[in-house]
């Protein structure tokens, strides 16, 4: 089992800047490709952006390139989210995901689940 809990959500205005974190335990954290994902009411899970066991390989949702960088450090069993340019429809409830065998796209690409943090862009 792994154990990903999430941290730094908030409100921010436009333009403002936030980090997710996300602090994982239980098994060996640099097994893992991590991904964050979002969700808003009624909607599905919406990937955002993803990061290989090593660091070296990322993916990114098209709406997020060039404003948000995930990044690892798994020293730490860290796994972060920087988000600049923040849009209102950046809106969302954040996750943490992780998984074995690929940095995929998709929500059943991924094993285990933090519990979300909320981010709100106000206008």
């Amino acid at each position: 089992q792994v154990q990903l809990v999430e941290s730094g959500g908030g409100l921010v205005q436009a333009g403002g800047s936030l980090r997710l974190s996300c602090l994982a335990s239980g098994r060996t954290f640099s097994n893992y490709h991590m991904a964050w994902f979002r969700q808003v009411p009624g909607k599905e899970r919406e990937f955002v952006a993803a990061i290989s066991w090593s660091g070296i390989n990322t993916r990114y949702a098209d709406s997020v390139k060039e404003r948000f960088t995930i990044s690892r450090d798994n020293a730490k069993n860290t796994v972060y989210l920087q988000m600049d340019s923040l849009k209102p429809e950046d809106t969302a409830v954040y996750f943490c995901a992780a998984a074995r065998l690929r940095i995929g796209v998709f929500s059943s690409d991924y094993n285990y689940w933090g519990q979300g943090t909320q981010v709100t862009v106000s206008s």
